[in-house]
C-alpha cells in the first residue's frame, strides 16, 4: 500500500479528534449503560457477546476484555440477572460454559441507539459513495490498529 507524507500538525489534528472522538463516546455509551441499568463495562461486555458469531467462553471474554476471569463472573451474574445473557453448556464438551445474549435482548435497547444511527446517515450523506469508501477503509485501519494493541484481540471475538 502507498505511504504519503504526514505533517505533524495534520497528524496532531487527527490525533485531536481521534481523542474527542474517543471521550464522547465513552461518555454516549456510559449514558447508554445506565439507561440499560448496567455498568459500562458489563455494556461493552454484552457487546462483545453479541458481536461474536456464537457463544463465547468465560475465558474467552476474560481475553478480549483484559478483566480477570472472576470479574467475568460477576459480570456474567449481573447480565443474567438483568435477562440480557445466560450460560450454557458447550454441547460438544460439557465441561465447558458458554455465554450467550439471550435472543431479542439487543434489539430490546436498539432504540437507545437510534439518534447514532440517525446521525451518522445524516453525515455519512454528505459523502459521495467514493469518499464514503475511504472514510471506510480509513476507519476500518483504525480499527485493526487498536485491536492489534489489546490482549487477546489480534482477531474479532
Amino acid at each position: 500500500m502507498a505511504k504519503y507524507p504526514l505533517s505533524a500538525e495534520e497528524l496532531a489534528r487527527f490525533a485531536h479528534l481521534g481523542r474527542e472522538g474517543s471521550t464522547l463516546t465513552v461518555l454516549r455509551h456510559a449514558r447508554i449503560a445506565e439507561r440499560m441499568g448496567l455498568s459500562a463495562t458489563d455494556h461493552k461486555v454484552l457487546e462483545l457477546a453479541g458481536q461474536a458469531p456464537g457463544p463465547l467462553t468465560a475465558g474467552r471474554i476474560a481475553e478480549l476484555t483484559g478483566l480477570s476471569t472472576g470479574a467475568v463472573t460477576g459480570v456474567m451474574d449481573r447480565l443474567e440477572k438483568a435477562g440480557l445473557a445466560r450460560r450454557v453448556r458447550d454441547t460438544a464438551d460439557r465441561r465447558k460454559v458458554l455465554i450467550e445474549v439471550v435472543p431479542g435482548a439487543l434489539e430490546r435497547h436498539a432504540p437507545l441507539f437510534e439518534s447514532a444511527y440517525t446521525n451518522m446517515k445524516a453525515v455519512l450523506e454528505e459523502f459521495s459513495p467514493e469518499e464514503r469508501k475511504v472514510l471506510e477503509r480509513f476507519q476500518s485501519a483504525v480499527l485493526d490498529g487498536l485491536r492489534g494493541e489489546l490482549p487477546g484481540n489480534s482477531s474479532r471475538p
